[in-house]
């Protein structure tokens, strides 16, 4: 195979390679295959795949990089709780009350009025399917008094959880400019609630919730489509762009994978999903003695930024625009959440 670097460099005399075959080749935006699920090329992209058990990080991109987790912050929200319920600081059965500031809160939500309680079975369930921001302020309210000083003890924990670049301003994960993390963080955040509360992780596996006669479908779509998947919590403001964090199981093996700043829904489950297969390949190759990565088979290569820049550098003026139309084409979807969408965490 030739050089590409080296003949962008040279100029397009002897082989006119087109920015379109370029885009193809590493999966930028075009065909069906592995390649096109790959989002690597998006500027605020950040994804990590780890190894449940070992912790050994499979997949790395801008995975330290701070991001706003949007209604992934609600994981750790739930980690609170399971936790007090640990500690017989609660019980399922106990009740969850709604402050004017919990009732207000903007959608998603589930709509409980001022004065108004759930369970906190009820709660769980919310948070995990609904997303619901008026419950993920109740629960706040009930555990530390205020969402405020429930938002210190959230930093607190994660950062005794080894989250170290984590800082949460609220429980429920709407639009704060320093309510920030990385993608490392939370995946080891749900490394975390896999193994410390294993007895109250089927919550994030079921497909909806039945509350007062309405049925609340889980956020997450991969839920029964994807064999093995069974959590854990998706999330989307115009700020973070769509995010989840996924886990699931084959052969004894359980994987996680975070990906934030996704375009759209689609492209961010289609990633995750790319991911998620690839690393279980990955996995059953190494058995056969294999050496390859993730990025391999998501066709992903370190020269494609040099490619990108010799292209526009020195390309003919179509190569140019072929290759900035494919560019704006992708990134398009990004800025859809500043037009028309609401800012909270609906995914």
């Amino acid at each position: 195979m030739f050089d590409l670097r080296g003949r962008a460099r040279c100029g397009f005399g002897m082989v006119r390679v087109t920015a379109l075959a370029i885009a193809a080749m590493f999966g930028v935006g075009f065909g069906s295959s592995a390649e096109a699920q790959s989002l690597s090329h998006i500027q605020r992209y950040a994804a990590i795949v780890v190894d449940s058990d070992s912790g050994e990080v499979l997949y790395s991109r801008n995975a330290d990089s701070a991001r706003h987790p949007a209604s992934i912050t609600k994981v750790m929200t739930l980690y609170m709780l399971f936790k007090a319920l640990d500690d017989d600081e609660l019980k399922l059965t106990d009740r969850i009350y709604f402050s004017y500031n919990a009732a207000s809160q903007a959608p998603s939500k589930l709509g409980v009025v001022r004065g108004g309680w759930i369970t906190v079975e009820e709660a769980i369930r919310a948070l995990t399917t609904k997303s619901a921001n008026d419950v993920a302020v109740a629960v706040a309210e009930r555990l530390a008094g205020s969402e405020l000083m429930f938002a210190r003890t959230m930093t607190e924990q994660a950062q005794k959880l080894g989250m170290k670049s984590s800082a949460f301003y609220n429980a429920s994960g709407l639009p704060n400019a320093d309510h920030t993390t990385t993608a490392r963080d939370l995946a080891t955040l749900s490394r975390a609630i896999i193994h410390d509360f294993p007895h109250y992780y089927a919550f994030f596996s079921q497909q909806a919730f039945n509350f007062n006669g309405r049925v609340l479908p889980n956020h997450n779509k991969l839920l029964g489509r994807m064999v093995g998947l069974d959590g854990i919590k998706t999330g989307y403001t115009a700020a973070s762009g769509y995010t989840l964090a996924a886990s699931a199981v084959r052969s004894g093996k359980r994987l996680i994978a975070v990906v934030l700043g996704a375009p759209t829904g689609t492209s961010r489950n289609a990633n995750i999903e790319a991911l998620l297969e690839n690393g279980f390949e990955v996995l059953n190759r190494r058995k056969r003695g294999d050496r390859v990565a993730i990025a391999d088979l998501m066709y992903e290569r370190p020269a494609l930024l040099d490619v990108r820049t010799a292209i526009v550098e020195q390309g003919s003026a179509d190569d140019v625009s072929i290759w900035r139309s494919a560019i704006r084409n992708d990134a398009a979807p990004a800025a859809a959440g500043h037009s028309g969408r609401k800012s909270g965490t609906d995914k």
